[in-house]
């Protein structure tokens, strides 16, 4: 491998970070940036959320010891993690405002619009891996090991990117960026390469709490906090049983994911349109009715949803939401008929949930 005291070797590795860099940006990511595994003043501040209960059902947050904190514990060998960063608000989307103030549409969140960025990350990181590889086969340098992660195991990827200098983490607990607010994905690559770190950048949130008070369940209980058990991205999507009652009526028509702390936060009115295909609005998601998708039976959502991070829910998941979206919609005859539908659905869940939608209004079942 390279040896760091070496001034030869040192330029050779600035030479490659900066190649890194540049490969990066013509795969399609928006930034890169480079940073040690050092994460001892993020895991703390980790550790007492994960023992506030903070995490909910998410019992895999916490399943993973100092895996998250200490990269080498993950991967063997790891000096350097690789961070980088990818746009994904779609062109020529309808407007996530508009869609919030009419009820009987459908909101979902603006990252699931397109197809799934695990698998979109995954491959340009694994291409991206692929080209050091083949440049570090030139120059003869062997011992190249690598492991490439996006929101598929346990890593910090906020705290990594933040000292990678790729932004800083918000109130709302985002990755935020004077160039391009929060619509991004981030991914990560864990290597032995002792390559040169970049600097981070410092905190610009200052004393604004738009995204705190804009909050439609209160889920950031402090500035750089989450409940997650009030986060109507959680109960939409990672909690698989019965929504609780307090919250379905402060969900609205937010069937999937929400954005409102990222819509009202001042640095996202610098966010980028993505360029990249896979992440443009697929099948009319941004502009749909709640009863036409509460139409579909399982294996039309397996089929409209195949290759997009909503399918992994799943359909019984899926109703349950809209059901709660159709509860909180006009009680027009069309929402009405939609619910009476399903009230005697196959699944407990979706009956318990379109039986509150009725109540709502005014119905007994």
């Amino acid at each position: 491998m390279f040896d760091e005291t070496n001034n030869s070797k040192t330029n050779n590795l600035q030479t490659l970070a900066n190649a890194i860099k540049d490969w990066g940006k013509a795969l399609g990511f928006s930034h890169v940036g480079i940073t040690n595994t050092d994460l001892a003043s993020a895991q703390p501040h980790y550790q007492a959320w994960i023992e506030k209960g903070f995490h909910g059902a998410m019992d895999y947050m916490a399943k993973h010891g100092n895996k998250r904190s200490q990269p080498a514990e993950l991967v063997n060998g790891t000096l350097r993690v690789i961070s980088v960063r990818m746009d994904y608000q779609p062109p020529q989307a309808k407007s996530a405002e508009a869609v919030l103030e009419e009820s009987d549409q459908a909101f979902i969140s603006r990252y699931a619009l397109g197809r799934d960025y695990h698998k979109v990350l995954r491959s340009r990181l694994q291409k991206l891996c692929d080209k050091i590889q083949n440049e570090l086969t030139h120059h003869q340098v062997e011992n190249f090991q690598y492991r490439v992660f996006t929101d598929s195991a346990p890593v910090l990827e906020v705290a990594l990117a933040e000292k990678a200098g790729l932004g800083w983490r918000g109130k709302h607990t985002l990755l935020l960026s004077r160039e391009a607010g929060s619509w991004f994905f981030l991914g990560e690559i864990y290597t032995n390469l002792p390559l040169p770190i970049d600097t981070p950048i410092g905190n610009h949130c200052g004393t604004c709490t738009a995204c705190i008070d804009t909050c439609p369940t209160q889920a950031i209980v402090a500035p750089y906090e989450v409940d997650a058990r009030r986060c109507i991205s959680y109960l939409t999507i990672e909690l698989k049983t019965s929504i609780p009652e307090e919250f379905r009526p402060l969900i609205g028509n937010r069937i999937y994911g929400c954005d409102d702390c990222q819509l009202t936060c001042p640095w996202n009115r610098f966010g980028q349109i993505t360029e990249e295909d896979d992440f443009k609005v697929r099948h009319g998601l941004d502009d749909i009715s709640l009863v036409d998708l509460f139409a579909w039976d399982e294996t039309t959502f397996n089929e409209k949803m195949a290759g997009s991070a909503i399918y992994r829910i799943g359909h019984e998941q899926w109703l349950r939401n809209l059901a709660i979206g159709l509860g909180n919609a006009t009680g027009s005859p069309k929402i009405i008929n939609a619910l009476k539908s399903r009230v005697n659905d196959p699944s407990a869940l979706v009956r318990e949930h379109v039986a509150w939608a009725l109540q709502q209004h005014h119905i007994a079942v």
